[in-house]
């Protein structure tokens, strides 16, 4: 066969190649638009409800006409038992960078026990053997300012500033001897905090958040306070509008008002649902 043929059979054959790697590598390419937000990331109202499952470990001493109170546990004293909690949270987000979040945990706790020891709660004496019936009541709120000083498509992180509004009444009863007395404690506390989201798919994130407050006891001699919240989720968001939530929260709370104290420590799973628009 002549040279210039072969030649000819060859280019065409060179071509032929290049062209049936060009093509696939042509169908595979699409670009991406310059904003694509991850799904689940395009809303102004964002709306959740969920379960929350604690453990709790509680402790409350309140003193009355000068004479110091126990220091109770409220599940070795009182029969206290874990309990399954509702939680809501609001957001509000006028644009990309600024939320306003808004979030209320109704906790109550019921128990009854027979005492084991001796108690002293705000100034009355429970004595051994005496059943006593049991409450705690704590409303737990929190309102706050988020802005996010990074924000990409795939994740941001963010400054908290929150008010935690914090109201607690724990009231002990026993019918046999006619006794009933409470301790109530409400208060506002400011916390800073931050918050970081990270999307490991482009419609599940991962959320860390951080928020707390101390006043510790070099500040005042007779009041100091703490408060933690730390809360760590997962989101798999099935359209921009509906995501379901799963996630560990500790939740930290305690306080010294002269010879008053309080510690509420409660952590757990919790799972969820949130709806946007």
């Amino acid at each position: 066969m002549p040279t210039p043929i072969i030649r000819s059979y060859a280019i065409v054959g060179l071509t032929a190649f290049l062209l049936c790697l060009a093509v696939p590598a042509r169908a595979q390419y699409k670009p991406r638009p310059l904003n694509d937000p991850a799904t689940g990331e395009q809303y102004h109202i964002e709306v959740g409800a969920g379960f929350w499952t604690p453990s709790a470990e509680m402790s409350v001493s309140s003193e009355s006409l000068g004479i110091v109170g126990t220091t109770i546990d409220f599940k070795k004293d009182l029969g206290l038992t874990d309990q399954r909690f509702r939680a809501f949270q609001l957001i509000l987000r006028p644009a990309k960078r600024h939320k306003f979040r808004a979030q209320a945990i109704p906790i109550k706790y019921d128990a009854t026990n027979t005492l084991t020891r001796e108690l002293v709660f705000n100034g009355i004496k429970y004595k051994v053997g005496l059943p006593v019936n049991s409450s705690l009541d704590w409303k737990a709120y929190r309102f706050g300012y988020e802005y996010d000083f990074v924000s990409r498509n795939r994740g941001f992180a963010g400054l908290i500033l929150e008010a935690k509004y914090t109201d607690v009444r724990v009231q002990l009863d026993t019918p046999l001897a006619g006794l009933s007395e409470f301790a109530h404690a409400r208060a506002p506390i400011p916390a800073i905090g931050g918050i970081v989201r990270f999307y490991v798919m482009p419609n599940i994130s991962i959320t860390g958040e951080l928020t707390g407050f101390d006043l510790p006891a070099s500040v005042s001699e007779t009041y100091n306070a703490h408060y933690a919240d730390i809360d760590v989720y997962g989101t798999v968001n099935l359209t921009n509008n509906i995501g379901v939530q799963a996630g560990y929260r500790s939740l930290d709370v305690g306080y010294v008002v002269e010879t008053d104290t309080g510690s509420f420590v409660m952590r757990g799973l919790y799972f969820g649902a949130v709806l946007r628009y």
